[in-house]
């Protein structure tokens, strides 16, 4: 993890360049799915998220209701104790956890839920998803708290 311990930095250094390749390459980008997916495949596939947690620690994913039922049964408690012990609404009207790091986050940043984790969580950080050019900006956020996404598009604007 030492490559990323200043990863913060290393994005906001690198975001000017990353916004250049969105604004040079928009219309290209639609078709870059397939380049895309395979970093992700081979970033991945080297970065292991256990010794980073940064998307645990600091983003509050959105949780929706079958996340909720989903949590409620891993938890083995009712939905509504699920909303009561764990979630608020935030700004925007979501749910949100109440708490950051994650309530789930386990010392050794195991997730204690993890096969029931919120669908959020499943998909971060969205670089495997289809129509990437739809959500490249929110990636070039995402570079600050991931490594994998910045690896991503270090590696992608490098090409």
């Amino acid at each position: 993890m030492k490559k990323y311990d200043n990863l913060q930095i290393l994005a906001e250094k690198s975001k000017p360049d990353f916004l250049l390749f969105y604004k040079k390459n928009k219309k290209r980008l639609d078709k870059m799915d397939n380049v895309v997916h395979q970093l992700h495949d081979e970033v991945s596939s080297a970065i292991d998220c256990l010794s980073c947690a940064n998307c645990c620690k600091l983003l509050g994913p959105a949780i929706y209701d079958k996340d909720i039922d989903r949590i409620a049964k891993a938890l083995r408690i009712k939905p509504s104790d699920v909303v009561s012990s764990y979630l608020r609404i935030d700004e925007d009207g979501d749910y949100v956890f109440k708490t950051m790091p994650c309530p789930f986050l386990m010392p050794d940043n195991y997730c204690s839920i993890y096969e029931s984790r919120p669908k959020a969580c499943r998909e971060y950080p969205h670089t495997d998803r289809k129509k990437f050019s739809q959500i490249y900006k929110l990636t070039v956020k995402n570079t600050s708290t991931c490594p994998i996404a910045f690896e991503v598009l270090t590696q992608l604007i490098s090409k």
